[in-house]
């Protein structure tokens, strides 16, 4: 399902950084006793539920997370699969409802997190069972092959002339990390983010045909969810958003440009609320099985990612200071 909706949005610039400061990696998993309910044997009948379309990031991760799971004989034949719909809270909401389900989890991030105020969503994730954060990943700055923007200074140039007339998309709702990319960017600039027109897109999936069809002027997004078309030249990536440039990709970080900016995404995966304990234990014992294995490694290396892994009470206490934030930011620009 595609939602395209284009926002033109009064942003606090420095209101909104508040969300960079709580996306570190940590490289580490929590010891709440999880390890302690290691299964005897492989999971069986694991479904990991995507909250929005397939080709994005989110579907990425869960595709990677279930092929290493299964290829270590951690779980049995894992089923991934979509769930679509207004800004992954359709999924969320599927999620909440499924209490005491201890074979279903959900693979979420940021973008959930935020979409839950904006559209509303009776459901929010501090009502799921959290087991572990994965993975984090920094923005990037891409155009399409033929798009007139070479550099990063050529983009920051027109955009400064005239903010509104270039489309920014992002694969996220309001709120999610394809739409606070963009608009920290504005306010790093000094750019209106009054004149910002964002386009929203369900996902990286439906990004994708959109920046492929030079439909958006730029796009926010994570590469890892286009590496194959930056490999093939039919994407350019003009500039990264993190700490330091991204292996693979021939492109400067927004600090190396002279833009003070720095900011990372990160995945996560919940199950529903009421599980037993003995089913959280297998759940986030099974993760941390997966997260010391050399294929979770490597799958970390070819999709640009960096280890953000955390369990259980101390996953769970992450993501309670993400809702805040993300409630606390958009309830001050008016969209929550």
């Amino acid at each position: 399902m595609r939602q395209i909706r284009a926002l033109r949005i009064a942003a606090v610039a420095a209101g909104i950084a508040l969300m960079a400061t709580g996306c570190g990696a940590t490289g580490k998993s929590s010891t709440d006793g999880a390890s302690s309910g290691a299964p005897a044997g492989p999971l069986t009948g694991l479904q990991i539920m995507v909250p929005n379309t397939a080709g994005g990031g989110y579907d990425t991760t869960a595709r990677v997370a279930a092929k290493v799971l299964e290829d270590e004989k951690i779980a049995t034949n894992p089923e991934v699969f979509n769930l679509a719909g207004a800004g992954g809270t359709v999924g969320l909401a599927r999620i909440v409802n499924e209490k005491g389900n201890g074979d279903l989890t959900m693979l979420m991030g940021l973008g959930v997190v935020g979409a839950s105020y904006t559209n509303k969503s009776e459901s929010k994730l501090t009502a799921t069972t959290p087991l572990a954060r994965l993975i984090e990943e920094p923005g990037a700055i891409m155009v399409n092959k033929d798009s007139p923007y070479k550099t990063i200074d050529d983009l920051v140039t027109a955009w400064k002339a005239d903010p509104g007339s270039i489309s920014v998309g992002g694969g996220s709702s309001p709120g999610g990390p394809d739409h606070l990319l963009p608009m920290q960017l504005a306010g790093a600039l000094g750019i209106d983010a009054t004149k910002v027109n964002f386009v929203s897109y369900d996902g990286g999936g439906d990004l994708l045909p959109a920046i492929l069809g030079n439909k958006v002027g730029f796009a926010a997004s994570g590469a890892g969810e286009y590496l194959k078309q930056i490999e093939s030249g039919a994407v350019r990536v003009l500039a990264t958003s993190g700490e330091k440039r991204l292996d693979g990709v021939d492109a400067p970080t927004l600090k190396e440009s002279n833009i003070d900016l720095v900011f990372t995404n990160w995945r996560g995966i919940v199950a529903p609320p009421g599980i037993t304990d003995a089913d959280k234990a297998k759940l986030i014992a099974a993760l941390e099985k997966m997260h010391g294995t050399a294929a979770w490694k490597e799958a970390l290396k070819t999709n640009s990612w960096s280890d953000a892994f955390i369990t259980g009470a101390e996953f769970e206490s992450f993501l309670a200071e993400q809702d805040k934030r993300v409630a606390d930011v958009l309830t001050k620009l008016g969209l929550a």
